[in-house]
């Protein structure tokens, strides 16, 4: 990839693991349930914003709009509340490594999907080493019989599984133009969320300007901008690259969740990070690489 994919791809691990720590600021005053409607509303509003400035063509079809908006539903309201909801119980950087098993995930579900890619051997090493990564996350709270804590991490891993349902339904919209997706598929989840919300949490009350701050910040900045770039560049460097994210955003979550809200992550939680990251090396094929490269170096 040339320098400039890099740093984006840099860039957008570093955002979105910067979401877990708007996610911990905003369950402060808010319900996990306002934590997702106010980020897709939010950024609802600032992709169909970038769709008028770019004069992009608007779908017309009514049953495109329905399938767009129950797929956001799926991609990002329920997510986006899983999150929030499990970080009432842990740290923001845990959240962020059991979402680095998004990828693993998928390869589960596109091996079950009717058209779906089916898995090979490494992508089956890596499922395993992905989900013992897991399972050493949850290790602690089974040690000290921290039932809350194996529900939260129980939610992360069910977002990761509506992920990878998602990652596997977008296929069939390849002809919708992306800014336009995305905009249609977060209006659909708003519409959805928001009167939700309202019966199960009620009216928001925000006091402090750091939660209005965050809500912006993760709505704008964590979903609208972030989907704008994502889009662009996935189909110059491709699916493996792109995937570089994932091992950036739990690192980035850990250290700005420990300089910025004094949390604590465990060496356990360390370890299972490693594991998940050998997981997701197998699983892009890097890791055979470069055991291949080795070994033919050394004959």
């Amino acid at each position: 990839m040339a320098m400039r994919d890099w740093l984006w791809i840099i860039a957008l691990g570093a955002i979105w693991g910067f979401s877990f720590i708007f996610n911990a600021i905003l369950i402060r005053e808010l319900g996990p349930l306002w934590v997702s409607s106010l980020r897709v509303g939010i950024g609802a509003l600032g992709c169909w914003a970038v769709v008028f400035a770019l004069r992009k063509s608007i779908p017309r079809e009514p049953s495109l709009w329905i399938k767009l908006g129950l797929l956001g539903v799926l991609s990002y309201a329920i997510p986006f509340a899983l999150y929030p909801l499990a970080q009432a119980h842990l740290a923001s950087g845990v959240a962020a490594i059991v979402n680095a098993l998004t990828p693993i995930m998928t390869v589960i579900v596109s091996h079950f999907w009717f058209d779906g890619e089916r898995a090979t051997r490494h992508k089956s090493i890596g499922v395993v080493a992905g989900f013992t990564g897991a399972a050493i996350l949850a290790s602690p709270a089974l040690a000290s019989g921290g039932s809350s804590q194996l529900w939260a991490i129980g939610a992360c891993l069910l977002a990761t599984f509506c992920y990878a349902l998602s990652l596997n339904i977008t296929r069939s919209f390849k002809g919708v133009e992306p800014t336009v997706f995305a905009a249609i598929a977060l209006t659909g989840a708003a519409i959805a969320a928001v009167p939700v919300t309202f019966i199960v949490e009620g009216a928001p009350v925000i006091v402090q300007a750091e939660t209005w701050a965050a809500a912006l910040a993760i709505g704008l900045i964590s979903t609208a901008f972030t989907f704008q770039i994502m889009y662009r560049i996935l189909p110059r460097i491709g699916a493996t690259n792109f995937s570089a994210t994932t091992f950036i955003a739990p690192v980035s979550a850990i250290l700005f969740g420990f300089l910025l809200l004094n949390e604590v992550v465990l060496p356990t939680h360390l370890v299972g990070m490693g594991a998940i990251f050998i997981g997701l090396l197998m699983l892009d094929g890097r890791l055979p690489r470069w055991l291949g490269m080795r070994k033919h170096a050394a004959n």
